[in-house]
């Protein structure tokens, strides 16, 4: 005797469908995506000394060269590429007491030579290849200004 198997297959091939079509996943990039350390910046102090940032007067950026290599983004044609960016820290890495105090931190980054500041924690694609990387850091204390003494702050280049 044969069963009626027609119900049964339908539902199967309905969630199979469902399964396709509307649970999210994950697209794992398949490649490589290498940060070089280059110089690093240094920020200055403003007149007021209440703004400490590599893009005041005498500050300078920091550097890096990226090289992505993704597979798939050779493939398709910019489908599934790396994205590059540099969110701001949340504190500085040292500083004298009270140097914390107050502060809010910002970072812009350039890529391959350009003028065009891209804010550090909006993601950034890149195509496959080397690409140069500039890092500004800016730290703004309010109320107040900032105490004497070294700082140090770290911006953590990522490509994803």
């Amino acid at each position: 005797m044969r069963r009626k198997s027609g119900r049964s297959s339908r539902a199967l091939l309905g969630a199979a469908v469902l399964a396709a079509c509307c649970v999210p996943t994950q697209a794992a990039i398949v490649g490589t995506c290498t940060i070089v350390i280059g110089a690093s910046g240094t920020m200055k102090a403003n007149p007021a000394i209440n703004i400490f940032g590599s893009k005041q007067a005498g500050g300078s950026s920091a550097t890096a060269t990226i090289t992505a290599n993704s597979v798939l983004c050779t493939l398709f044609n910019l489908i599934d590429c790396y994205s590059v960016s540099a969110p701001a820290p949340l504190a500085f890495t040292s500083a004298p007491s009270g140097g914390d105090t107050n502060v809010t931190f910002d970072t812009l980054f350039r890529l391959d030579g350009s003028a065009v500041d891209i804010p550090g924690s909006s993601p950034e694609r890149v195509i496959n290849g080397t690409h140069s990387i500039e890092v500004d850091l800016t730290a703004t204390k309010s109320p107040g200004i900032f105490p004497a003494g070294n700082y140090q702050g770290t911006v953590t280049v990522r490509c994803e």
